[in-house]
Order: C-alpha cells, then structure tokens, then sequence
C-alpha cells in the first residue's frame, strides 16, 4: 500500500494547490522558454527575438537566431492547440552547422527544467499485481508510458462525468480548473486500462480499494536512460527495425501473464518512443536516412500521437524535434509518394553563421576551452590573431557573391558593422533575393565550410611540426589548414574555386590586421590606433563648433567616461586621412564626414563603447597617416624591421617584440612570425 505522500489524492491535492503542474509537452517547453528574458535584436536588417535560456552555461548556442525563433513559434502554437501539435519540428540544412547541437542543447535545458521540483513530472505504477492471479510473480507494474496520474484520475470510472464529479467532489477541483485538465485528455493506454479494469474487478468496483493499489512515483530524468529526452538515430537498412521505436512482445512478461489479451505482454519500453512518452521530447536524429518503413511509423506517430502495436493504443505526449541534412531531405522529397510525412513536420531551414563577431565563439569552441600542449607536453600559445583570422576565413567562404555587395561589405553588414556608404538595407535585399530560390543550397548561408570543417583545421594546425617545434599556434598558419580542407573535402569544383578565393580575401583583412597590431607595437600602446580613430571622429565633430577658439581647442564630454575633455583641432591630420581615403574634392570630403557623424548619432546613443574599428577603410587610412608621419611610411618601418643590421634598427626591433610579449598577448614566436610576414609584400592588396 503506498504512503500517504504518493497516493493519488495527494498527487491530485498538490495540483490543485499548483504545487505540482499537469501540462502537456509543448504547454511546459513554452513555459520554460518564455520563462527567460527575451531581447529584441537586428539580425541582417530585420528585428527578431532573443531568449536567453539558449545563450547560458559555458558552452552555448551562437547565433541561430531565426531558427531559435521557428521553434518557439512552434511549440507556443501547439501549446495553445494550434495545428503544430500534429507536426513534427524537422532542422534541415548542412553538415556542421549546429542542428544537432541546438536540440541537445534544448533537451539539457528541458531536463535541468524537470528537475526543479514544481515542474517535476511524475507517473503511477500499480501494487500488489501477484494478489490478482493473473499475473504470476510480477508484483508491481509501472505505467509502460509514464502517463500522469491526472490521466489516470480522468480514467477512473468508465462514465466521464463520474471522473468529473470525483475530481469536484473528493478533491475540490474549481470548474475552471477542471476544464483545464480536460484540455489535456487522453484516454489511459491499453495495458494501464486494462490492468485498472481487472483491479476494478478484484476489488468489487470499489474505488478506495482500488487506489490501494496505486503508486505515485516521479519520472526518472537520467539521460542515459532516455527516459524525457531520448535520441533514435538513424541505423542502417539492416539493423533498424520499428521494435527500436515502439518496443515488441516480451518473452519474460509471457511466462508470467497468463491471459493472453492482455496488452502488458508487450514491452513498450524497448522501444525509444514510450520513454519519452510522458511529455517528454524525442529526438529523431537524421530521420530521412531511415528506410521507408520506418518513417511511416515515424508518420503515425506524428499523426495519431500514440504507439500501435496489433491494433492496441498508447496514447502519448511527446514533443518529436528531427534533423536531416539537405541532400538526404532533396532525396526524399523526390520520392512523390512520400509527401504524406514532409506534410507532417514543420520544416526550418538552417544556414550557417554569418556573423564574423559570433563567429569568434563558435572558433573558440573550436579551438577549445582547455589549455593545449605540444607533442612533448610544453604548453601551446594562441596567437592573438588566430580566432580572428579562421572566424573571417569561414564566414566568408558563406557569404554567396552578389552584385550589389563586396564580399568584405557583405561581412561586415552581417555583422551588424559599417560597410561604407551600404546600408543594411542592401543586404537585406541580397538576402530576400537569393531566398527566392527554390534550390535551398543557394540561399544565403545555407552553403560554405562547417564547423567540423573548422575543427579539422584546427587538428592540422596542431599537429604540424611548426606549431610544435615553436609552441605557438600561429594566426597564418590556419590560412594553410584551410587550404588543405576545402582540396581534401570539399568535392564541388566551383564550390572549392569559391572558397579558395575567399580565403585570399581573409588573408588581405589579416593584413590590416596587423598594420594595425604593427602601430600599435611601435606606439608602444595597445589601443593606439583606436585613440588616432576617435581622435579623427572627434575633429571633424568639432571642427564646426561655435565655441572653438583661434587656438583650435574644443572641449567635449566623452560618452564613455562622461569626462568633459579638450582636443586640438588639426586640419592637416584630417586633410591626410581623408586623402588617403581617395577623397579628392571638398564635397566627398563633406560627405563622408557627415556620414561619420550620422553613424556616431546612432551608434553613441545605443552603445557608448562604439569605437569605429569596424570602419577598415577608415582603420587603414590613420593606420598610413600615422605610420607616413611619425616614421617616414609603412616602408622604412619595414626597412627598420628586416635590416637590424645597425644598433638604431635592433633596438626598434626589441622594444617592439617586448610591447607585442608584455602588452598585446603574444609570445616569442607568433611575435617574431608576425614582424616577419608584416616585412613581407605577402596578400597586400
């Protein structure tokens, strides 16, 4: 006999005083979400939402943003009744690109959700089974399908307003709260029906007696049993069998059932779909590679939401979230006579991360979290330049050519950055014009190397002797890598000509890069060149100040520290850097300063760190002004650098290698390397 705190009634007393929660899948994987701050983002010129609980722990989502979004739009609909309920949520796209990812991530979530005790789930399982007869030495039996106990407390009496009247009546249930309830009916499955028909039985039909011999207990969230999240992936034609979904007949169970109806000789729990069955989600990992028949299970399931074995029912509550990459989906659409399941799932396509900034977070987790050693167990460096130069190397690679955008201008709009005189609305019409195609692989995003792709040449770059014999991964060398990748693995000739090309251009920005990293190693200041930027942005601001003197001082309060500030006003610096930025004529000049101006209106308002190192034509052209000026041009620094044969030059050198080892995060040999290819006339453009 249960104890008083896992009866029915107490069960049923806690849900009535919201203790304890009956909800369905979907209802407690929209709570969850939207239990979590939601921000409103720009993402490629248009406004969307982002929910926290995706972006938290050490090793989260990046980006995704629309398809995050597909999926909350789902379940929110099936949660209020909407036809999703019916469907299945199915993330199509390339290999590497986080579908797999996102769903784990989103089953972790949900598991940690359960565990806190007001969202726990909990199930039945009946006692003192061996009393009856009928079933042997079997003593106790738990509900194959982790049904809730109000399923069962709806089920109680074969008159539905009897249930009703109990649950008012013995329990004190409102109306309303009632209804409620019933919104998330389901009749008990076979086997939990038809041992509570012969408990009725045993029992004279008498109820109390009848609890007697039911149990309370919680659901089991351990993730290795599959039980609230379980994964079937897709095996091959031999080995699958629907007895891996629905489960199968039970040699043991038969040795002691006598009664051969009885549907508890059949062992759902074999099967992945009755584990989860208990509001819980399954994961149908790569679903289009399993054989025919087997998705036709996957079509009943998704229908009919329950399991069918020889004409028995289970109903079951299960949110079912898929993946499939694009060629095994094209595969299967082309099969006409099996658009009844394509019919049934929600389809989302997912592209890859555009976005050079996120991009660095997801090279990190590339690269790894961990501290690397070399083959003889000294430990690594990371060159500073590393994330950035793999980061803008795969993103470009997919970003798909237009005619109204540059690749480095597509980038950087992407990435929510300046590009010139493009605007974000440029970009949005590149995109709404390539998702047009029905050809999914030519839309934006949808193409380019993967984060596995990454991985890999993060493994080449490792194992190099190089990188080993120098201790230090060195920022260059990933260019390599990469190279190495997209001729090994990348089959589509026009595809690899591409992405070749894409990395030359990642190689010309790695270039800036370090004109920029150069400056700053001679100014002996990490943020040198940043200062020169916003010294310019601050000239041209004030230059038509009312209250500038004939001494050109202007005082102004600076938005990141509220200081009030005064700056020299110096018409020779600004004449420079807008030659070097090819304006001729005073109204290019006027224009471009105006459109300086109006990006530091809108940016200073919303973000008062925004410091214009995204503008790379503007980054480039102080970089020269500065370079020309204090050490007669990039070329006698160079010179300076490569001939160290006089005492003058050696010490430039050291001072500069100590500024790169102690300020700016290098270590001896990225910093001699970098000085070496910055000597070079390699990837100038």
């Amino acid at each position: 006999m249960p104890s008083n705190s896992n009866t029915l009634q107490h069960h049923l007393a806690e849900v009535k005083a919201g203790r304890r929660c009956f909800e369905n899948a979907f209802q407690a994987v929209t709570r969850m979400i939207l239990k979590s701050n939601i921000e409103k983002v720009v993402v490629n010129g248009k406004t969307t939402y982002d929910f926290s609980i995706f972006r938290q722990g050490p090793k989260h989502v990046i980006g995704m943003y629309d398809e995050i979004n597909s999926f909350v739009s789902y379940v929110k609909d099936a949660a209020e009744g909407g036809s999703s309920k019916e469907m299945a949520f199915v993330l199509v796209g390339e290999p590497g690109n986080g579908k797999t990812f996102l769903v784990e991530f989103l089953a972790a979530c949900y598991r940690h959700f359960l565990s806190e005790e007001q969202n726990r789930k909990y199930t039945f399982r009946f006692l003192s089974m061996d009393k009856l007869g009928n079933y042997g030495r079997i003593k106790t039996i738990e509900s194959q399908t982790y049904e809730d106990p109000m399923i069962l407390a709806m089920n109680l009496f074969e008159d539905p307003d009897k249930n009703r009247e109990y649950l008012a009546g013995k329990i004190g249930f409102s109306d309303k709260q009632i209804e409620n309830a019933y919104e998330n009916y389901r009749p008990l499955g076979a086997c939990s029906g038809y041992i509570w028909y012969d408990i009725a039985n045993f029992t004279g039909g008498k109820i109390e007696d009848m609890l007697k011999h039911v149990e309370i207990i919680p659901v089991p969230l351990i993730e290795s049993l599959g039980t609230v999240t379980g994964k079937y992936p897709a095996k091959d034609k031999i080995t699958s069998s629907s007895v891996d979904l629905l489960g199968e007949e039970s040699i043991q169970r038969l040795l002691h059932i006598t009664d051969t109806n009885n549907p508890y000789r059949f062992d759902l729990r074999r099967g992945a779909l009755a584990r989860v069955a208990g509001g819980g989600i399954h994961f149908a990992d790569e679903i289009y590679k399993n054989k025919r028949d087997l998705v036709q299970v996957y079509l009943g399931v998704i229908q009919n939401r329950s399991i069918e074995i020889d004409g028995y029912k289970w109903p079951i509550d299960t949110l079912i979230v898929a993946t499939s990459n694009n060629s095994e989906f094209h595969r299967f659409l082309s099969e006409k006579e099996e658009a009844p399941i394509v019919d049934r799932c929600r389809i989302c396509y997912v592209s890859h991360n555009t976005n050079y900034k996120l991009q660095k977070n997801l090279t990190g987790y590339a690269i790894g979290s961990e501290a690397r050693t070399t083959l003889t167990h000294e430990e690594l460096h990371q060159d500073p330049n590393l994330n950035y130069a793999a980061s803008v190397a795969v993103v470009l690679s997919r970003l798909p050519r237009s005619e109204k955008l540059t690749p480095v201008e597509t980038m950087k709009l992407a990435a929510g950055e300046v590009a010139g005189e493009k605007s974000i609305k440029t970009l949005a019409e590149v995109i709404d014009t390539l998702n047009q195609d029905p050809e999914i692989i030519n839309r934006f995003g949808q193409k380019g190397l993967g984060q596995r792709n990454l991985g890999r040449a993060v493994q080449l770059l490792i194992e190099s002797s190089e990188t080993n014999e120098g201790q230090c991964m060195f920022a260059y060398d990933i260019f390599r890598a990469l190279e190495r990748i997209i001729l090994d693995y990348v089959t589509e000739a026009n595809d690899r000509t591409k992405y070749l090309d894409d990395l030359k251009t990642a190689k010309g920005l790695y270039r800036e890069r370090i004109m920029t990293e150069m400056f700053n190693a001679y100014m002996d200041e990490p943020f040198a060149i940043r200062k020169d930027v916003m010294n310019y942005v601050n000239m041209i601001i004030g230059i038509d100040a009312e209250n500038l003197g004939p001494d050109k001082m202007w005082k102004y309060k600076d938005p990141q520290t509220s200081e009030l500030k005064a700056l020299k006003i110096d018409e020779r610096y600004i004449n420079s850097v807008e030659e070097r930025l090819g304006l001729k004529t005073e109204e290019q000049r006027d224009s471009f300063r105006t459109s300086i101006r109006k990006i530091y209106g809108q940016k200073i308002s919303v973000d008062p760190e925004y410091d214009f190192m995204d503008n790379l034509e503007l980054v480039k052209a102080v970089t020269d002004v500065r370079l020309k000026s204090d050490i007669a041009g990039a070329g006698s620094l160079i010179g300076a650098l490569a001939n160290r044969t006089n005492e003058e030059n050696q010490k430039l050198y050291d001072r500069m290698i100590s500024t790169m080892l102690e300020k700016l995060g290098y270590c001896k040999t990225c910093a001699q390397k970098t000085i070496e290819y910055f000597c070079t006339q390699e990837d100038e453009k």
